[in-house]
């Protein structure tokens, strides 16, 4: 792929001015140049394609972690210091603004009119663009502006999705009639999903009633299709599901069906409007429908089903277009949990993450005396982080660890903890079994006697880990506070779901095509559940199996640079 030339000074030009620079001592010219080519390495981007721009690069160069790009902590550390002052320097000694691309005089004027610090920072960029184009304010247009969403989005760590882009163009027709030779035309603010269409109060009765009460029918325990048990569903899945179906009473409506119309929920799942609907989400899809698409035509038809509201020849329908959706759903994992994983089978990344908990518990002795209530979150992150490394539970599982009925000794008090769960706290109503060995044994010992206590504050629950109200620690913070102390250590960004998803990496390198064990130890019913989530890391495996029987043959020891 061409990289987008930069509308603005480099890296590689503020080496070209520091290597002529001759008022620099020779010791500072080697140090600046030798940083930016390290940061340049670094962000694994050639220097053409940096800004030299410290107000462009900080926040990218501040995320880069010394583990990651082969550096020790300090190394790293001198290096972005060196090239803050490189680019500092380079700026002033160039005329370089700090804000990028200088504006021409008609963007200059129009610039000096913005009133509000927010309009300002949303169309300065903008302007600057507009401005190294040599595009006048009359000639920007939807073209321009999809000209500059692709620059800002290939160099610059700015967003640029649709909620940035209607901010962009909300700020700009905010300008029209109110500032002196702003241009009359206007720019087209891409509706929010989740708005667009008639306010739900303009819905008729019938189906806002239906669903509500279709809504706290999921709140109880019932039964599905087949027969089977269904236990109540989360507030977060209820919400979900709320806002799926007024997302899709509003597409309706968008797609010409008459408001007046959608009497009830039987009218909003009929397989005439659910077409409407699906083929409208296609064709703001691209050529293949998204998951949410292919979701929303089973959901839909389910919906059908368990309420009885349609008829045979109806439910027919519907799975005819549930099955024209299913064709389009892509095994495996999403681009997001490849990146982790990817990371977690390249390099020395995991023995980080392994390690760590050792790490954090020696921190935590260390800060016992003067710092007990850091001391025992940190002793608590250090048993976290361990028991994921050895047995991936959900998060709802980990939290809700009990001294008392999850983390026991059948072998009497000296013999190492298991970790148990029987199958009705299991999502997948499966019972789970830990065996942890005699390491992870004495550290969690060491947390329970030594720091556990002190983050009681007066309860007796047996919470493995604790909350400040009594009951178990809130599953958001011990996540957040599990992955930025992950991220911090080793520069690995992980959630805690993903630890499941390294889990069956790592096992699946070792014993290629053993989806069983994966299934048992992840708590999955259905191996195919296991098979589709994980078989494209074959592929990756038998890749790298590959590459090692073709690097055998090579007769030459190729140079690294």
């Amino acid at each position: 792929m061409t990289e987008t030339a930069l509308l603005e000074p480099s890296f590689g030009d503020a080496v070209k001015a520091i290597e002529s620079a001759e008022s620099l001592p020779a010791r500072t010219h080697s140090q600046w140049i030798c940083s930016l080519r390290q940061i340049a390495k670094a962000m694994d981007k050639p220097l053409a394609t940096i800004p030299a721009r410290w107000t462009a690069v900080r926040f990218p160069i501040g995320r880069l972690h010394h583990a990651r790009v082969g550096m020790n902590a300090k190394t790293l550390a001198n290096h972005k210091s060196n090239t803050r002052a490189a680019l500092l320097w380079f700026g002033n000694e160039q005329g370089v603004s700090s804000r990028g691309m200088p504006l021409i005089p008609e963007w200059q004027l129009l610039r000096e009119q913005l009133a509000g610090r927010r309009v300002r920072s949303l169309l300065s960029s903008l302007m600057r663009y507009c401005s190294a184009r040599k595009i006048a304010p009359a000639s920007v247009d939807e073209a321009v502006l999809d000209g500059y969403m692709r620059y800002r989005a290939e160099t610059t760590a700015l967003a640029t999705d649709g909620a940035a882009r209607r901010a962009i163009a909300r700020a700009w027709n905010a300008c029209v009639g109110h500032i002196e030779g702003w241009p009359v035309h206007r720019l087209v603010e891409p509706a929010p999903k989740a708005m667009a269409g008639p306010a739900w109060e303009d819905f008729p009765e019938g189906l806002r009633t239906d669903i509500e009460a279709y809504l706290i029918g999921l709140t109880r325990i019932r039964r599905g299709a087949s027969g089977k048990r269904m236990r109540p569903c989360k507030p977060s899945t209820i919400r979900r599901c709320r806002a799926e179906l007024m997302a899709t009473a509003r597409t309706a409506v968008r797609e010409g069906i008459p408001i007046e119309s959608l009497t009830s929920l039987a009218a909003l799942v009929q397989p005439d409007v659910v077409g409407l609907v699906i083929d409208a989400y296609w064709k703001a899809d691209g050529e293949e429908p998204a998951t949410y698409t292919i979701d929303l035509g089973w959901k839909l038809l389910s919906i059908g089903r368990k309420t009885g509201c349609l008829d045979d020849a109806a439910l027919e329908r519907l799975d005819d277009i549930r099955a024209s959706l299913e064709i389009y759903r892509r095994g495996g994992m999403t681009e997001k949990n490849l990146a982790v994983i990817r990371q977690v089978l390249s390099g020395t990344v995991w023995n980080e993450v392994v390690n760590l908990p050792a790490a954090l518990l020696a921190q935590a002795r260390a800060l016992r005396e003067q710092a007990p209530i850091k001391a025992a979150v940190l002793a608590q992150l250090a048993v976290a982080i361990s028991i994921l490394t050895f047995a991936p539970v959900r998060l709802g599982n980990l939290v809700q660890i009990r001294l008392d009925q999850n983390l026991i000794k059948p072998g009497g008090l000296n013999a190492p903890f298991m970790l148990v769960f029987p199958d009705y706290d299991v999502k997948n109503r499966v019972n789970l079994e830990f065996p942890l060995d005699n390491v992870l044994t004495a550290l969690i010992d060491e947390y329970v006697r030594d720091f556990r206590p002190t983050l009681l504050r007066g309860s007796n629950e047996l919470w493995l880990f604790p909350g400040e109200s009594g009951g178990h620690k809130d599953a958001k913070t011990l996540s957040g506070q599990i992955t930025e102390q992950v991220e911090k250590a080793t520069g690995l960004f992980i959630t805690v779901h993903q630890f499941r998803h390294a889990a069956a990496a790592i096992w699946l390198k070792h014993y290629p095509g053993d989806y069983e064990t994966v299934r048992r130890m992840l708590g999955h019913r259905n191996i195919q559940t296991t098979v589709k989530f994980y078989c494209g890391l074959e592929t990756m495996q038998a890749n790298m199996m590959f590459g090692d029987v073709v690097r055998k043959l090579m007769t030459f020891e190729p140079e690294l640079a």
